[in-house]
């Protein structure tokens, strides 16, 4: 398939899932925890169960949860070597006083082929970015399923983030437009996983145990804004040794017997190690943190499959890149780490930051790792528990309009969104096309015109409110087809003990993230609740891009541009939050406001690309091969087979799908081929090659590890073709192929 290169307005807004993502979609991890005291409002956690109760303040069941996937993924012929975990329905411990915890993965990764990234890599079993669209249709969902068990304020979808997933699910124009249409495919796939992971978690609910855990992570972040941060007052940038949040929080899961659950873990890192040259589907570096640690866990089971659900969550990472080689000019070799991130020869697009590996794949393997030793090492030696009541408040905010007070007489006030020029220009993770440069505060007339022509002149009063940023797009004066951005955004607080998840809808700076979670805690000891752990949970419920602090805002690099509510959102979010935490402190969550709904569209813009029928060479058939396997390999080697392909979104229309490929390993005392690897797996690779009128080629491609066992192997691949008869409707009939045999061995 010919390479395409994505403008920074394309690639930015690429995600996954989210799974969730699935967040680490592959949701984030499914976690009911349940609080069996019970007292003003402290009856919810981010799922609660809850049965009729018999008396005030009976015990009773609740939960939390972080949804987390990827889904089973075994062919449907071959025998897997995993065994299958029964699911029994989940007794109501009465008579238990602690938490009840449950765990849950299923796929969402939906359309991967005719959108924004067009092969797969690796499922996104470990996140998916859960945005409102979707997290209102769970919720309606649930609510169906479950009736008011599961509600907005006891449900939170988190994200662990990607870069190199699916679009298309989003809801408001500008992500619409940037996935070249809504993908209905990918939209009700990830809607079907998340609820697929909740109702597992549901059934396997147990009564269980939570312990907290805290080290930094050394060796794998960098501030990709190094410039901005030194805006921050000198005396506040003293009272820390980095400028990254370098601290992993991570929650240990086990049932009363000490056996293991899950974990939930919270770090600051961009997952942007597969940089934007990349076209395969993946969950990058936090996943792969996630697929070692699930693979540890689950032994015997395939990728995305087992009992362990390891969740590897969003903090304040809105600055941090894992390209810890740092910047330079990928033409003369010298650093670029300045104000506008741009070289002496060729500006901007020459600034490119470099992980630590040899390529894009080994330096998510090196940042991954990274990641996973740390939290190892915590999870083997998490010995605090968690204990008390759980509590939950939640609001819908219109962030367009919060007044915000500064100190006691002056107050500020945000902005209806908008999209200033340093989005366009990228980062050092990802630089745009069009030769935008960070730190521009000052307009350039052809742009401007060319706005001004195509979208509207924005008004005096939102560039007056977003100063000092240049606007480049007023999305928040823009509502055709429908609303360019939120305006209704969500605020949420979980506790569990002493422990306060704050699920942020956006991407907080490193200083950011600091002073929110300072002022949360703050607010919770004045009101009787001291020694709080406060932990950020980004990309929560709903996008709302990055927030910077005001004085990074100033400097108007990538991040402060697309900080779209203005200077003051910081502020505005640590005002909303602080009204949740004094509400949780005091036990006067019933009377919060809800606050506005926000808007479901029915009417979103259709994929700009449309379906055609799929077409096999003639005297071929789909899944026929077309270049064979070699008859022997090594450890080290790559396998590559090429077949008569079809376009794999059609298979995003089938819920029972589970796998593009499976590598399969002959057992001759049992004559039976078991699956050793599917398509969620690190080693495997699906390529799909778009041709003209609806002709294409699939290569799938295994590279062998050196913890393969020597013997007899194949590769199948795993399809679904669109046909249409003439006056008919098009269907989608499922295909399958085996490529011929070949033997793997030590050394040849």
């Amino acid at each position: 398939m010919a390479k395409r290169t994505f403008s920074t307005f394309e690639t930015f807004l690429i995600f996954l899932l989210v799974m969730m993502t699935g967040v680490t979609v592959a949701l984030l991890s499914l976690l009911f925890i349940t609080s069996g005291t019970i007292e003003n409002n402290k009856d919810s956690g981010f799922l609660t169960t809850q049965s009729p109760p018999a008396t005030q303040g009976s015990s009773t069941p609740q939960g939390s949860t972080l949804t987390q996937g990827p889904a089973d993924t075994q062919g449907p012929t071959a025998t897997q070597a995993s065994p299958t975990p029964s699911t029994p329905e989940p007794t109501l411990f009465q008579n238990f006083s602690g938490y009840h915890i449950g765990v849950g993965r299923a796929d969402c990764t939906g359309q991967v082929a005719d959108i924004n990234l067009t092969n797969t890599f690796t499922l996104l079993y470990p996140s998916c970015f859960i945005f409102v669209s979707s997290f209102l249709k769970v919720l309606n969902r649930l609510q169906s399923k479950y009736g008011s068990l599961y509600r907005r304020d006891n449900v939170i979808l988190s994200g662990t983030h990607t870069h190199s997933g699916p679009a298309g699910y989003f809801q408001y124009t500008t992500f619409v437009l940037a996935s070249e249409g809504f993908s209905n495919r990918t939209f009700e796939y990830m809607v079907n996983g998340i609820m697929k992971s909740i109702e597992i978690a549901h059934t396997n609910m147990k009564p269980g145990k939570i312990f907290i855990n805290k080290g930094n992570v050394d060796g794998a972040q960098i501030n990709r804004s190094p410039t901005s941060y030194l805006w921050n007052p000198l005396s506040e940038r003293a009272r820390y040794s980095s400028n990254t949040d370098k601290e992993m929080l991570l929650l240990k899961m086990v049932d009363l017997n000490g056996d293991d659950l899950g974990l939930i873990s919270w770090f600051a890192i961009h997952p942007v190690s597969m940089n934007n040259s990349n076209h395969l589907v993946n969950s990058d570096n936090m996943g792969y943190a996630s697929y070692l640690f699930e693979q540890e866990k689950n032994k015997g089971y395939l990728p995305g499959q087992g009992p362990y659900v390891a969740a590897f969550a969003s903090s304040n990472l809105g600055d941090v890149s894992p390209n810890t080689l740092g910047p330079s000019c990928i033409n003369t070799g010298e650093s670029c780490d300045n104000a506008n991130s741009t070289c002496p020869i060729g500006g901007p697009s020459m600034c490119i930051a470099m992980g630590p590996g040899q390529d894009m794949f080994n330096s998510t393997q090196i940042i991954g790792r990274i990641i996973y030793e740390k939290a190892k090492e915590l999870y083997a030696s998490a010995s605090q528990e968690v204990t008390g009541p759980l509590a939950s408040a939640h609001q819908w905010v219109n962030m367009t309009d919060v007044t915000v007070w500064l100190n006691s007489t002056h107050t500020g006030k945000t902005c209806k969104p908008a999209l200033g020029y340093s989005f366009a220009a990228g980062t050092i993770d990802g630089f745009g096309s069009l030769n935008f440069t960070q730190g521009t505060t000052v307009g350039d007339p052809f742009w401007d015109s060319l706005r001004d022509q195509i979208l509207g002149k924005p008004s005096e009063e939102i560039k007056e409110c977003q100063k000092p940023k240049p606007i480049l797009l007023h999305t928040g004066e823009l509502s055709k087809p429908n609303p360019w951005h939120p305006d209704i955004v969500d605020v949420q607080i979980i506790t569990l003990g002493f422990l306060a998840i704050a699920a942020v809808p956006g991407e907080f700076t490193t200083m950011s993230g600091r002073r929110f979670r300072e002022a949360i805690q703050e607010e919770f000891a004045t009101y009787g609740m001291p020694n709080m752990t406060v932990v950020v949970s980004g990309l929560c419920n709903v996008y709302t891009h990055y927030i910077t602090t005001y004085e990074e805002y100033q400097a108007q690099r990538y991040e402060a541009a697309s900080t779209i509510y203005g200077p003051h959102t910081l502020s505005a979010y640590i005002q909303l939050f602080k009204v949740l935490a004094k509400a949780i402190a005091t036990g006067t969550v019933a009377n919060l406001s809800t606050g506005p709904e926000p808007p479901f569209f029915k009417q979103l813009i259709n994929t700009l690309i449309p379906n055609i029928v799929d077409r096999a060479p003639t005297g071929k058939h789909f899944g026929d091969v077309l270049q064979p396997a070699n008859p022997t390999y090594r450890m080290g080697e790559v396998v590559e087979v090429v077949f008569v392909g079809a376009n794999p979104k059609n298979s995003a229309e089938i819920l029972t799908h589970q796998t593009f490929l499976t590598v399969e390993k002959y057992e001759a005392t049992s004559a039976t081929w078991q699956i050793v690897h599917n398509d969620a797996s690190w080693e495997t690779r699906f390529y799909w090659h778009k041709g003209l009128l609806g002709y294409s080629n699939t290569t799938i491609q295994w590279h062998i590890p050196d913890s393969a066992q020597p013997g007899i192997y194949r590769i199948r691949y795993f399809g679904h073709s669109r046909k249409q008869d003439l006056l008919k409707a098009a269907v989608i009939v499922s295909f399958e192929s085996t490529s011929s045999t070949f033997e793997v061995v030590t050394a040849l």
